[in-house]
């Protein structure tokens, strides 16, 4: 990793997912390597139905379209909106190649997703960014906003760590 990382006792423990749960990050994981070979930071996301419909897939095209908001997670948000019903939205899994960052994760709630599954943590992907300010994140947990919900938002990761680390080595400035 680039950059100052955390000591290995303050990284989040790697979640331990099913093939399913398997199968949708490393989708989004994909789409994270074609927002990187587009020219845009390496992110992707998928957003699945209950019972396997893909719903959504974004990757983050910041850089393309010069919208700051142009994240993976929000883009995906943004094609579920309005066309899928809360009802279903709340039985859905959002599966981000990268821990939400504040913004993606009110994203997430708004929408009322139920559920999130995410690779690289935020911890670890600070390592990556390095100190850079226009590479630095608002240091809150996507699990913090997601706290502060009325409807429960089930969040698990990291998860596939090094599959969803890869995308960034040798992508962010120093």
């Amino acid at each position: 990793m680039n950059g100052s990382a955390a000591p290995a006792a303050l990284l989040p423990q790697e979640a331990t997912i099913d093939e399913r749960d398997g199968r949708y990050l490393r989708q989004a994981i994909v789409l994270a390597d074609k927002a990187r070979a587009r020219g845009n930071r390496p992110f992707g996301a998928v957003a699945i139905s209950a019972d396997g419909r893909l719903l959504a897939e974004a990757y983050c095209n910041t850089t393309e379209t010069g919208d700051c908001t142009g994240h993976a997670e929000t883009n995906a948000v943004r094609q579920l909106s309005p066309r899928v019903g809360r009802d279903a939205l709340a039985q859905a899994t959002l599966y981000s190649s990268a821990e939400p960052c504040v913004m993606c994760a009110g994203a997430i709630f708004w929408s009322g997703i139920g559920r999130v599954v995410f690779g690289i943590d935020a911890v670890r992907l600070r390592g990556f960014r390095g100190e850079r300010a226009e590479q630095r994140d608002a240091e809150l947990s996507c699990r913090d906003v997601f706290a502060a919900s009325p409807h429960a938002i089930e969040c698990i990761g990291p998860a596939l760590i090094a599959e969803a680390s890869a995308s960034h080595v040798g992508f962010w400035k120093l």
